[in-house]
């Protein structure tokens, strides 16, 4: 095969089409156009679906926030609804004391008036038999 003078200056014919590199330089290099287009729509794609994750999680982080406040405001009003009830609890105590000793009182009054009357009837039968 005798050498062509144009590719040996570096210059090669191709379908009406002059070329300054060869045609597996040329092949090559078409090649990894193409495969740097497909890793930059990949790119695209992973940075579309990052973008999606981020925003799921930005929304996931709001919603936890609401739920925590929701949780804190319960907390909040169960340990209210809690010194309620103890400081009721002492109220009921303090008028079950009350109301004890004033049962206390009125057993020692009725036992004391029990007394007084038994004490009287004996005077009115003592009365009644002197005045027969």
């Amino acid at each position: 095969m005798a050498k062509d003078p144009l590719a040996e200056a570096s210059f090669y014919f191709e379908l009406n089409r002059l070329r300054v590199l060869e045609p597996e330089v040329s092949q090559k290099t078409l090649e990894l156009r193409e495969e740097c287009k497909e890793f930059v729509d990949k790119n695209n794609h992973f940075l579309k679906i990052g973008g999606s994750i981020i925003k799921i999680m930005n929304d996931l982080a709001k919603a936890v926030e609401t739920e925590k406040m929701k949780a804190i405001t319960a907390r909040n009003l169960l340990k209210l609804v809690m010194k309620q009830r103890e400081a009721t609890q002492q109220q009921l105590r303090a008028l079950v004391a009350e109301r004890r000793t004033q049962l206390e009182r009125y057993r020692t009054e009725s036992e004391a008036l029990t007394k007084v009357e038994s004490e009287q009837n004996k005077f009115i039968e003592q009365f009644i038999r002197a005045s027969d």
